[in-house]
């Protein structure tokens, strides 16, 4: 055996674990992913708002998982996809859900986010996004990266799709829930729609968004809510009538005064909204987890043995906070994460070791739900000539219980934050059973 085979067969028996603390390797790529932006007609603006003014957008390390964890990954998730789809479970957290959801659209919706921290082989989700961001961006991260250092490359599995074939099945993805809703009539025009869209952290990717769908003879705006009207059987963005709305506001139950036009001409279907409140109520409240982790609820509900057994192994045990379990609680927070039963991104989350009293005391008397907390794992990787230690968790982009795109987000903190310099989105490497 050569010096190099002998390497090679030493790193292959390393652990995406192992490696995900001893690669070292540190991305540079800027350059690629100017001149990527560059084709696809950017004139710097995009590159300036990635680079400039988000420097902790994208990480410049990729993480490893195992082809065995990621598998347990797409199990849970299709068990979760089962239950989802039965009208037993539907009926029970439409009971919860506002009233708009009970309206059931033909669409899907698009970009189910599923996030899992993971502990050694053995993944936990912890939480299902139903508008997850990212997608677009982490398909252009994909492409402006090179392979992993020569040492681990023969035992990481080559990726099975390049950013421009994400993006296709990103667009697929779209028209498919057009034609659900309008079978063969074309698809003329699309707004991207969240509340000042200008100050979002995503706006890189609306406009990415925006030259994907004009690259197929779509027109595309970017707007507020409040810039659409209802009238003459339509919903309208100046003088053009939007066929399709790119849904990425946080209110899901579209109740804000400034999204009426919207909800209106989505209640009477005379425009394709994706994703829309049915699927957040089905997906993405928080309060379906504790369903999805209570096996009397689940054998209630006629689940089979098989997928509670995935179910209850892969999902972080979670209970919906109660005014009478307050003792209970604080005596066992070190052990908990506590979440808004409605919440997303992160936000008034609360890890329970960091709680004082009076935080305590807001979240008993709010909606929250109480999670087994799930260290994340770690990434560790040498940024001038220092050593440091990120948290990751993965994040599985899905539509129709497939799961399109995974990526990885790297960060320090109780959550991920997108703060941490040289954290942010970061490529996935599948290492070989």
């Amino acid at each position: 055996m050569t010096e190099s085979q002998a390497m090679t067969a030493k790193v292959c028996k390393l652990s995406a674990e192992q490696l995900n603390l001893q690669c070292q390797c540190t991305v540079q790529y800027h350059q690629v992913l100017r001149e990527l932006l560059s084709q696809q007609g950017d004139d710097g603006s995009i590159y300036g708002m990635i680079i400039n003014e988000r420097p902790n957008l994208l990480a410049k390390s990729r993480v490893f998982v195992s082809e065995h964890c990621l598998q347990k990954q797409r199990d849970i998730i299709t068990a979760i996809e089962t239950v989802i789809a039965m009208p037993a479970y539907q009926q029970r957290v439409l009971a919860y859900a506002p009233e708009v959801a009970h309206y059931q659209p033909k669409a899907q919706g698009v970009f189910f986010g599923y996030d899992f921290h993971l502990e050694g082989e053995e993944p936990k989700l912890i939480e299902i996004n139903s508008n997850a961001g990212g997608a677009l961006i982490n398909a252009l991260l994909v492409r402006s990266q090179q392979q992993c250092c020569e040492r681990f490359n023969p035992m990481l599995i080559t990726i099975e799709h390049t950013g421009d074939m994400f993006e296709q099945t990103f667009l697929n993805m779209f028209l498919e829930e057009w034609k659900a809703e309008r079978g063969t009539e074309v698809l003329k025009t699309i707004a991207i729609v969240d509340e000042n869209p200008v100050s979002q952290y995503m706006l890189p990717e609306f406009l990415l968004f925006k030259k994907l769908f004009e690259q197929h003879a779509i027109h595309t705006v970017i707007c507020d809510p409040s810039e659409l009207t209802y009238h003459d059987g339509a919903l309208w963005h100046d003088l053009k009538r939007i066929d399709l709305v790119y849904n990425r506001l946080t209110d899901f139950a579209l109740d804000v005064p400034t999204q009426q036009a919207l909800l209106a001409a989505y209640l009477a279907a005379v425009v394709v909204v994706t994703p829309h409140p049915r699927a957040h109520a089905l997906y993405a409240d928080k309060r379906n987890l504790v369903i999805l982790t209570d096996e009397t609820e689940l054998i209630a509900l006629g689940v089979e043995a098989k997928t509670r057994e995935l179910l209850l192994a892969g999902i972080a045990h979670t209970t919906e906070v109660k005014t009478g379990d307050a003792d209970t609680l604080w005596a066992t927070r070190k052990h908990l994460f506590f979440k808004p039963a409605k919440g997303y991104g992160s936000k008034a989350a609360y890890r329970g070791d960091k709680l004082t009293k009076r935080v305590f005391s807001e979240i008993i008397n709010s909606d929250y739900v109480a999670q087994t907390l799930v260290q994340p794992s770690q990434r560790r990787v040498e940024i001038d000539n220092e050593f440091v230690e990120f948290k990751l968790d993965l994040r599985h982009y899905v539509y129709k219980a497939h799961t399109q795109l995974v990526s990885a987000r790297l960060y320090q903190g109780q959550t991920t934050n997108f703060r941490t310099p040289s954290g942010g989105f970061a490529v996935v490497s599948v290492v070989a059973d």
